[in-house]
C-alpha cells in the first residue's frame, strides 16, 4: 500500500548578484507587508473592537503599493506578500483559538528571512527553477533527486545567520508504507544517553555543542571585543553563526538517522509527553536538553510513522515510568536524579532509564 504525502526537499542555491540584491529586496517587503499589516490589525482592534480580516488586509496591501510613500512594494513579486498575510492570518487564527501567543513584530536582524512563492509566482521546467521577477534560473545544489514527475507547488527561499541561501521545494510524493512487523519500543529521553530502548539498548548522545563549545566560546569572545556596527563586528558575528549552522546540522542528521530506524524498525513506538518548553526553563537543564534535541526527535518521530503507517503513542507525562518496578509494578516514593541503578522490594535490579522505556512501552500498548 502507499499514500500521498506533501514532502518539503530543502537544497542549497548560490544566487547570482542580481539575484542576491532581488531577493534581499523582497525578504525585506515581505517582513515590511508583515508588520505594518500586523500595526493595521493591532489598531483597529484595539481602538475599534474590530478584527481585520484577511481580504480587508489584502485590501491595504494594495492601497499601499499604489501610494507614493510606499511604492517600493512593486518592485518585487506580489505573490510572497500575499503569502505574509496569509501566515499573518493564522497566526491570528491560532491566537483566537488558544492555540498560541499574539502574534509578535518582524525583526530584521532576529528573525528569519524567507519568501514563500506559489506556482503562479515561478517556473518550473526541465528540473529547473525561476522565481518571478527573475531572469535566469537558480543554480540548485541538487544533493538529491526530486520524485520522478514532481510538480513544485509551493517554493520557499530563505536565508540562515551563516549566510548559506536555501530553497524548499514542496511537492506530492506518493510514498510506499512499510510492511508490518510485530516488534514496538518504548522511548525515554535522556541526556546521558540521547534515548533508553525498552530493549535495553541505550542510543548514545554526540553532545554536538558540548564538543564544538571551545570553538563556539573563542568565536563569541571575539564578536564581545568587535565594535558594534563595524564591519569586522559583522564578520564576527558570521563565524559565530557559522559555529551554531554546523552543531545543528550534526545534530539534525543524527536525529534523522535515529528516528528513521526507530520507525523501520517497530510498528508502535511509545515515548513521554514531554513539555521540553518548560524544562529549558531550569537553568542547570537547559542547554543539556537544548543539545539533544528532544523537541526534533520527537516532531521526526511523529511524521515519519505518519508517512510509513506506523503508530506514534504519547504516555502521560505525569505517568511515573522511573518510580515504576517494569516487574511487579511496585511504586518508589521518591527517586532522585542521580540514581541510576536501584533495586525493588522484590528482588529486581533496575536501570533506571531502561525501566523508565519499559514502563513507557506498556503503558503506550495500553493506550494504543
Amino acid at each position: 500500500m502507499a499514500q500521498i504525502v506533501k514532502r518539503a526537499y530543502k537544497y542549497r542555491f548560490h544566487p547570482t548578484p542580481e539575484q542576491t540584491s532581488q531577493l534581499a529586496r523582497t525578504f525585506g517587503c515581505v517582513r515590511f507587508v508583515y508588520n505594518k499589516a500586523l500595526e493595521e490589525r493591532t489598531r483597529a482592534y484595539a481602538l475599534e473592537g474590530k478584527r481585520v480580516s484577511y481580504a480587508e488586509s489584502s485590501a491595504m496591501l494594495t492601497a499601499w503599493k499604489h501610494s507614493g510613500e510606499f511604492g517600493f512594494l512593486r518592485e518585487v513579486s506580489c505573490v510572497p506578500l500575499q503569502q505574509a498575510l496569509r501566515h499573518l492570518q493564522a497566526g491570528f487564527a491560532n491566537f483566537f483559538a488558544k492555540r498560541a501567543k499574539y502574534p509578535v513584530f518582524k525583526s530584521r536582524k532576529k528573525s528569519r528571512a524567507s519568501a514563500e512563492y506559489t506556482r503562479s509566482a515561478f517556473h518550473w521546467r526541465d528540473g529547473e527553477l525561476t522565481l518571478a521577477k527573475m531572469d535566469a534560473p537558480l543554480a540548485i545544489v541538487w544533493s538529491r533527486s526530486l520524485p520522478e514527475g514532481a510538480q513544485p507547488s509551493t517554493v520557499t527561499v530563505s536565508k540562515d545567520a551563516a549566510g548559506r541561501w536555501f530553497v524548499s521545494i514542496l511537492v506530492e510524493e506518493t510514498i510506499a508504507l512499510l510492511a508490518p512487523v510485530q516488534q514496538a519500543v518504548g522511548v525515554d529521553a535522556g541526556i546521558t544517553a540521547l534515548a533508553a530502548l525498552s530493549t535495553g539498548e541505550k542510543i548514545v548522545n554526540p553532545r554536538h555543542e558540548r564538543r564544538d563549545r571551545r570553538k563556539l566560546a573563542k568565536a563569541q569572545r571575539a564578536l564581545s571585543r568587535k565594535e558594534k556596527g563595524s564591519n569586522n563586528r559583522a564578520e564576527a558575528r558570521l563565524k559565530v553563526a557559522k559555529a551554531y549552522a554546523r552543531i545543528a546540522d550534526r545534530r539534525r542528521d543524527h536525529l534523522h538517522k535515529v528516528t528513521t530506524r526507530l520507525v523501520r524498525e517497530n510498528q508502535v513506538i511509545a515515548v513521554e509527553d514531554l513539555t521540553v518548553r518548560s524544562m529549558v526553563r531550569d537553568h542547570s537543564l537547559a542547554r543539556a536538553v537544548s543539545d539533544a534535541g528532544w523537541r526534533q526527535l520527537r516532531s521526526m518521530l511523529e511524521y515519519k510513522a505518519r508517512w510509513y503507517g506506523r503508530t506514534l503513542v504519547a504516555v502521560d507525562r505525569w505517568f511515573p515510568s522511573s518510580e515504576l518496578c517494569s516487574v511487579c509494578g511496585c511504586v518508589q516514593e521518591k527517586m532522585p536524579l542521580n540514581v541510576r541503578m536501584w533495586q525493588c522490594a522484590c528482588g529486581a535490579l533496575h536501570d533506571r532509564d531502561v525501566n523508565a522505556a519499559q514502563n513507557v512501552l506498556a503503558a503506550g500498548l495500553a493506550e494504543n
